[in-house]
C-alpha cells in the first residue's frame, strides 16, 4: 500500500476558488477523465451518476467534468441539482460504480469542489485518489484516451424521485400536521427536497433561503449562518409560532436546529436525541455512538449517563463513517442503525443503504421523534445534554505552517494551566477543506466562554503572525459560542 497523500483532494474532494488551479475547465476535463479511467477497475463499461448544487458555476465545472468521463467511455447520469447524500444513496441503490458531486458544502459562492464516491456511496480511498491525480497531472488528456469507445450522458431527472421516495418510506404513518416549522435551505441543494418531503408528510411550513439565484447560496443563510446569527431564524420561529427552525448547508449533508427559545441544538443534540430515540426501539447498534474529537464533553457525559459506549475519531465524517463500519463487523445490522456525527450538524445513519450524512434525512428522524415522544417543547426534547464552555475559533491564513513550529503559539500553550485553571480540552488544527486554522477550547463550569475566546484569539493571532498576516484583521478570525450558539467577540488589543 503506498504512503503518499493525495496532493488536490482534501478531506472532502478536490476544493478551491473557481478559476484558479485546480478548479479551472482544462484540469477538471482531466480530472473527469482520469477519475472514469481508475473507477473502471478494468470493466469495458461503466455507470456514474454525477449531481451539483446550486452555485452558478456548478455547470461550468459539470460540462468539463463530464467531457473528460464521457472520454473514458463512462456513461454519465446527470441527476441535476440534488443534495450530497442524494447522490451517494442513488449510486448504491442503483449498482452504479461511482458518482460525483460538483460542491463545496458550506464554503462562500466563489468556491466549488469535486467529490468523487465509489460503488459503496462512500469517500474514494487515499489510494485511487493518488491514482486519479496522477493521471490527472499528465500533461496531454490524448495521453490518456487511447482508442476506447466513448460514453453518453443521459437525463437523470427521474432519479431524484426514487431519492425523495427512500426518505419518506423510512417514516410509514408520520403525521406531522401539527407542526409549524421553519425551514432555512441556505438557498442551495435542499431547497425544494426538504420543503417536498415535510409538505408531503402534513408539517405547515415557513422557508426562507430557498429561491436558488446561483449566486445566493449560503450567503447570510443556512446552517453555518444559523450557529453564528440565529437571530433571523429565530424571528421566523417567534412571527409563525412554529415548534422549531431547521437550517440546511449548500450541499444539505449537514442540519441543525433552533428550539422555540432561539437556542442553538447543533450536531451533539442530534446524536443524543436520535440515541434515545433508538434506544427506546432496541435499534442502536451496538449500543454506541461514534463522534469527533470536536465534540462537546455534554455529550460524552450523556453517554456515560445511558451506558453506552463511546468511540471519538479525529475530524472528519469520513472517520465517522469507518468507525461505523467496523461495528457492523462486530454486532448484527438487522433493524439496526450506526449513528455518528459531528457537531457541525453532519449526522450519520447507517445501514445497509445509507452510509453518508444527510441534512434532510436527519431533519426528517428529528421530526419523527418530537412527535413520537410526545415532547412538550423541542427545547426539552434537546435538554437531554447539558453543555459545557466551549468555543471553536476559525482564523484565515495565507498557508499552513507547521502548528509545532510557532514558538509563540507555544508559549500560550504553555501558559493555559495558569490563565484558564478549569480548562479541559484543547484541539488545534488546520481546516482540510479551507485555508483556516481551527482552536477548539473546552472549559469547566468554572470557566466562561468569554475566557475561553480571548484565549482562542490569542492563538489564531499567533499561527496568523506566523502565516503572513501582519496586520490585526479582526474580521479574519471568527468565535463560535459552540455551548449557546452565535458569535464571541474578545476584549484583548494587540
Amino acid at each position: 500500500m503506498s504512503s503518499k497523500k493525495p496532493e488536490y483532494f482534501g478531506t472532502d474532494g478536490v476544493r478551491g476558488t473557481v478559476g484558479k488551479f485546480p478548479l479551472v475547465p482544462d484540469f477538471v476535463v482531466r480530472l473527469g477523465l482520469s477519475t472514469g479511467i481508475v473507477m473502471k477497475k478494468g470493466r469495458s463499461r461503466i455507470t456514474i451518476l454525477v449531481g451539483r448544487d446550486t452555485r452558478h458555476s456548478g455547470q461550468m465545472l459539470q460540462s468539463a467534468l463530464t467531457a473528460g468521463l464521457l472520454a473514458a467511455g463512462a456513461t454519465v447520469i446527470d441527476l441535476g441539482i440534488i443534495p450530497t447524500p442524494g447522490v451517494a444513496f442513488l449510486v448504491n441503490k442503483m449498482g452504479a460504480q461511482a458518482g460525483v458531486v460538483i460542491s463545496a458544502s458550506h464554503n462562500p459562492v466563489e468556491q466549488n469542489g469535486v467529490k468523487i464516491i465509489n460503488a459503496a456511496g462512500s469517500k474514494l480511498s487515499a489510494e485511487d485518489e493518488v491514482e486519479i491525480e496522477r493521471l490527472a497531472n499528465q500533461a496531454q488528456a490524448e495521453n490518456l484516451i487511447g482508442s476506447i469507445v466513448f460514453g453518453r450522458c443521459l437525463d437523470g431527472a427521474g432519479y431524484r424521485e426514487i431519492y425523495i421516495k427512500d426518505l419518506l418510506d423510512e417514516h410509514p404513518g408520520l403525521d406531522l400536521s401539527k407542526l409549524t416549522i421553519a425551514l432555512d435551505c441556505a438557498n442551495g441543494a435542499a431547497s425544494s427536497y426538504a420543503p417536498q418531503c415535510f409538505a408531503s408528510l402534513g408539517a405547515r411550513l415557513v422557508t426562507i433561503n430557498a429561491a436558488p439565484t446561483g449566486l445566493n447560496i449560503n450567503n447570510q443563510a443556512g446552517s453555518e449562518q444559523v450557529r453564528k446569527h440565529p437571530q433571523e431564524l429565530f424571528g421566523l420561529i417567534k412571527r409563525s409560532g412554529a415548534s422549531f427552525g431547521i437550517a440546511f448547508d449548500g450541499d444539505a449533508d449537514r442540519a441543525v436546529f433552533l428550539d422555540e427559545r432561539g437556542e442553538l441544538v447543533d450536531g451533539d443534540h442530534t446524536i443524543a436525541i436520535l440515541a434515545d430515540f433508538l434506544l427506546r426501539q432496541d435499534k442502536l447498534l451496538g449500543n454506541t455512538i461514534v463522534a469527533t474529537n470536536m465534540r462537546n464533553q455534554g455529550l460524552v457525559d450523556f453517554v456515560k449517563e445511558r451506558g453506552l459506549s463511546f468511540i471519538e475519531t479525529k475530524v472528519g465524517d469520513k472517520y465517522v463513517t469507518e468507525k461505523l463500519v467496523d461495528l457492523t463487523k462486530m454486532y448484527p445490522m438487522e433493524r439496526k442503525f450506526g449513528l455518528g456525527g459531528e457537531q457541525a450538524g453532519h449526522i450519520i445513519l447507517y445501514d445497509a443503504e445509507h452510509n453518508t450524512g444527510d441534512g434532510v434525512r436527519t431533519a426528517l428522524w428529528i421530526a419523527r421523534a418530537f412527535v413520537e415522544n410526545q415532547s412538550v417543547s423541542f427545547s426539552g426534547l434537546a435538554n437531554c445534554i447539558r453543555k459545557t464552555p466551549q468555543v471553536i475559533a476559525s482564523a484565515h491564513v495565507h498557508n499552513r505552517p507547521p502548528l509545532e513550529s510557532i514558538s509563540e503559539l507555544e508559549q500560550i500553550k504553555r501558559n493555559l494551566p495558569h490563565t484558564l485553571p478549569g480548562l479541559q480540552r484543547i484541539e488545534l488544527r488546520y481546516s482540510g477543506t479551507e485555508l483556516l486554522f481551527r482552536a477548539m477550547l473546552e472549559g469547566g463550569q468554572a470557566n466562561t466562554e468569554q475566557e475561553l475566546a480571548e484565549a482562542a484569539w490569542q492563538m489564531c493571532r499567533a499561527v496568523q503572525k506566523a502565516a503572513g498576516h501582519t496586520a490585526q484583521d479582526p474580521a479574519s478570525i471568527e468565535m463560535l459560542n459552540v455551548s449557546r450558539g452565535g458569535l464571541l467577540y474578545p476584549t484583548l488589543q494587540e
